[in-house]
């Protein structure tokens, strides 16, 4: 299969070669068949091509089987006009990837602020409070005033269909409990859609269990009772902010996972951020965006009916497993003595078998 390398910015440089150097020995272990190849995005693609994300780079993606992404310094981008699109809101957009899957469970050994949680949250993907993803042309979020500024929200019922058919999916290999999270009693049109809806998808899932928790009440619960959870399906910025929040909880966003899904396309990406503080210093957790090598290569196996890459998926979370498992084994930022490159070494190791 033909998998595309965009290494981002900042920390991502580190980052992404261990996860394509894990994907090589897996490719050798397994015999997965597959074809590299790099482009760069971001500040690097910039400052080549005048764009953080050119026209050639969005066909490449579309022309992979899959996409292994690191993180990306928007913040630090021009306006869209000289060139600054972000890379995470296009790509969303260009391949309808509506589905933002994001675990987050503690790991043994690893140092956490609660003492269990195994959950995933199904983050819609494609709309929201977004300002890139709320119009077909131009922002969703405008000045009225040069003292007034307000921005619009989107919420579709295909969509709320989509992500909750994604969320009972999900549920349905795991404990087969699904949580909806939104302000229904506040935003009683658009929260109160999306909740009616994946309702209704939830209908065709019978030995699902459903229930349904206010936004502020579920940052609450995900610090007393994360154990409580199984999936929960929630809009585009609650997901954003609950899957940071969960992360932490279960040990630091250098474990935050995720893959970007639609029906066609899916794309490895890490929840963390380019973390420009650290760039250059061998300081960066690589586990995040390897745990997002895990999922694409579960999503390909179960879209292509390859056995082999859901084994290697497996093999890849229990290889990083033992090695957080050991203090010896793990990133300073867990309380480890090693840094970005001699775990992604140990890493390839143990993957070599």
């Amino acid at each position: 299969m033909k998998f595309l390398v965009w290494p981002g910015d900042g920390i991502g440089l580190e980052i992404v070669p261990v996860a394509v150097a894990a994907l090589e020995a897996l490719d050798a272990r397994f015999k997965l068949d597959v074809e590299l190849a790099e482009q760069p995005i971001g500040l690097a693609s910039l400052a080549t091509d005048g764009n953080t994300l050119p026209d050639s780079s969005i066909e490449a993606a579309r022309d992979s089987d899959g996409v292994i992404m690191g993180p990306v310094h928007s913040l630090a981008y021009p306006p869209i006009e000289e060139g600054g699109r972000s890379p995470s809101g296009v790509i969303r957009k260009e391949l309808d990837l509506y589905a933002n899957i994001r675990p987050a469970r503690t790991r043994p050994g690893v140092p956490a602020a609660v003492k269990s949680m195994d959950l995933v949250i199904a983050r819609e993907n494609t709309e929201g409070f977004y300002a890139d993803r709320s119009m077909f042309q131009g922002s969703g979020e405008f000045m009225i005033t040069e003292d007034v500024a307000t921005a619009v929200r989107k919420i579709t019922r295909q969509a709320c269909q989509r992500i909750g058919e994604t969320a009972c999916r999900l549920a349905m290999q795991r404990r087969r409990k699904v949580t909806i999270v939104t302000k229904k009693n506040v935003l009683q049109l658009s929260d109160g859609l999306f909740h009616d809806t994946v309702r209704e998808v939830a209908k065709n899932y019978g030995q699902v269990e459903v229930d349904d928790v206010i936004i502020d009440a579920m940052t609450a619960l995900l610090v007393r009772t994360p154990e409580a959870f199984d999936v929960v399906v929630t809009s585009n910025m609650y997901g954003d902010i609950l899957s940071d929040l969960a992360n932490e909880l279960a040990g630091g966003l250098g474990l935050g996972g995720s893959v970007n899904a639609g029906d066609d396309h899916a794309i490895a990406q890490a929840v963390h951020g380019s973390a420009p503080d650290i760039t250059g210093q061998d300081l960066a957790n690589p586990t995040a965006i390897a745990l997002s090598l895990a999922m694409l290569l579960t999503w390909l196996g179960d879209r292509h009916g390859r056995r082999e890459y859901i084994e290697a998926a497996k093999t890849l979370e229990a290889a990083i497993d033992d090695q957080l498992a050991d203090e010896k084994g793990r990133t300073k930022d867990l309380g480890g003595p090693l840094g970005t490159t001699a775990f992604g070494t140990e890493l390839v190791a143990r993957l070599a078998g």
